[in-house]
C-alpha cells in the first residue's frame, strides 16, 4: 500500500504537553463493539492521546452505540453533545454522494486501490465535514466486500433469479445490474434468511461471514473484493480549536498513527478471517476471468452512476485516482 504509507508520522507520537495544562476529558461515541479492530485501534488512539498530553486529555471511547446509536453520532458531534465520535463513512452518503466514494462496487477492489482513493478523496471528505463545523482525524477500512455463494460462480450469468440479500441503495443497485432478485436482510439476521431461503446469495465482509457463521448456509467465498467502505474519525472544530495548541498536535499525531496502524489491522482483519473461512470448510476462490470483467463492467456503470450524482466534485475525485 504504498499510497497509505506516504502519511507523515515524523515526531506523531513525541510531542510533549505539560501537566499544569488544566484536564480535559471527551466522551467519545463509536457504533461498534469493543472486540471489532476498529474499536480497538480507536482505544489504542485515546491511550495515545492520554500519554502524550500526560492526562491532560483523556478521551473516554463508549463502544457499542452505547451513548447514541450510530445514526445520532455524527449530529451529537455536530452539535457540541459529543466532542468527538465515529462513524461508517458512507452513511451520510444519501445526504451528499461524496461520502459514498469509497461504496461504488469495484472502482477501488484491493486495499492499494482503496488507499490511492483514500488519497484522491480525502480534501474532498474533510471540506465537506468542516462545512458542518467538523474536523476530519483519520478513517481507516473495513475489509474488502466478497460474494458468498452456494456453488462457485465463474459467470455473472449464475446469479440471475437468484435471492440476493441487500443492505443498502449500492447493494440493491448490485444485485438489479447482476441479473439477482435484491432482498433487503440486516446482517443480525443473516442466518435466518439463508436457512429460510429467503436469500441464497450475499456480499459482504469476511468478518460478518465469519461473525455470522456462514459456513453453515454457503460454501463458497469469491475474493471479489468489490469495495473498501471506510469508518472516519471526526471531531467538533470548536472544541478542537479550544484545546491549547500543544494538545492540538497531540490530537493529530494520535490520529495520523491510528490511521496506518488502522489499515494494517484491516489487512490483518482480512487474511484472518479468510483462513477461518477456510478451516470450517469454505472454498475461497479468486474471480475467474470471466467473472472479473462482468464486474468490472458492473463497476463502470455504477461509478458513471455515482459521478453523476457527485456531479464536478466527483468528477474530480474519479480524475485523481485514475492519475494517481
Amino acid at each position: 500500500m504504498r499510497h497509505l504509507f506516504t502519511l507523515a508520522l515524523s515526531g506523531a507520537l513525541t510531542v510533549g504537553v505539560g501537566a499544569a495544562n488544566a484536564q480535559t476529558n471527551w466522551d467519545m461515541p463509536t457504533p461498534y463493539g469493543d472486540s471489532v479492530f476498529h474499536t480497538q485501534n480507536i482505544v489504542q488512539f485515546a491511550e495515545d492521546v492520554a500519554s502524550v498530553t500526560e492526562g491532560a486529555l483523556t478521551i473516554t471511547v463508549h463502544s457499542a452505540g452505547s451513548l447514541y446509536a450510530h445514526p445520532e453520532i455524527r449530529d451529537s458531534v455536530r452539535r457540541g453533545l459529543a466532542p468527538i465520535g465515529e462513524i461508517l463513512m458512507s452513511q451520510l452518503a444519501n445526504e451528499d454522494a461524496i461520502f459514498g466514494a469509497d461504496s461504488v462496487p469495484f472502482l477501488a477492489a484491493s486495499y492499494d486501490d482503496a488507499a490511492r482513493l483514500w488519497d484522491a478523496s480525502r480534501d474532498k471528505i474533510a471540506a465537506k465535514l468542516d462545512a458542518q463545523g467538523l474536523t476530519l482525524l483519520f478513517a481507516v477500512p473495513w475489509p474488502g466486500q466478497s460474494l458468498f455463494v452456494t456453488e462457485e460462480v465463474t459467470s455473472i450469468d449464475q446469479m440471475k433469479g437468484v435471492n440476493f440479500r441487500a443492505y443498502n441503495t449500492a447493494t440493491e443497485r448490485l444485485a438489479q445490474l447482476m441479473g439477482a432478485v435484491p432482498t433487503t436482510v440486516e446482517a443480525g439476521d443473516i442466518p435466518t434468511a439463508f436457512s429460510t431461503s429467503r436469500v441464497s446469495a450475499m456480499i459482504t465482509s469476511p468478518s460478518t461471514g465469519v461473525s455470522s457463521q456462514a459456513w453453515d448456509f454457503v460454501g463458497h467465498y469469491i475474493d471479489t473484493q468489490a469495495w473498501l467502505p471506510k469508518n472516519m474519525v471526526f471531531v467538533n472544530t470548536r472544541a478542537f480549536k479550544a484545546l491549547p495548541e500543544d494538545q492540538q498536535e497531540a490530537i493529530l499525531g494520535a490520529a495520523a498513527a491510528a490511521e496506518l496502524r488502522g489499515w494494517e489491522m484491516s489487512v490483518a482483519e482480512t487474511d484472518e478471517k479468510i483462513a477461518a473461512l477456510k478451516a470450517n470448510g469454505m472454498q475461497v476462490h479468486q474471480p475467474s476471468p470471466q467473472l472479473a470483467e462482468q464486474l468490472r463492467g458492473i463497476g463502470a456503470t455504477m461509478t458513471e452512476e455515482w459521478k453523476a450524482k457527485a456531479g464536478a466534485e466527483g468528477a474530480l475525485i474519479l480524475d485523481n485516482f485514475t492519475r494517481n
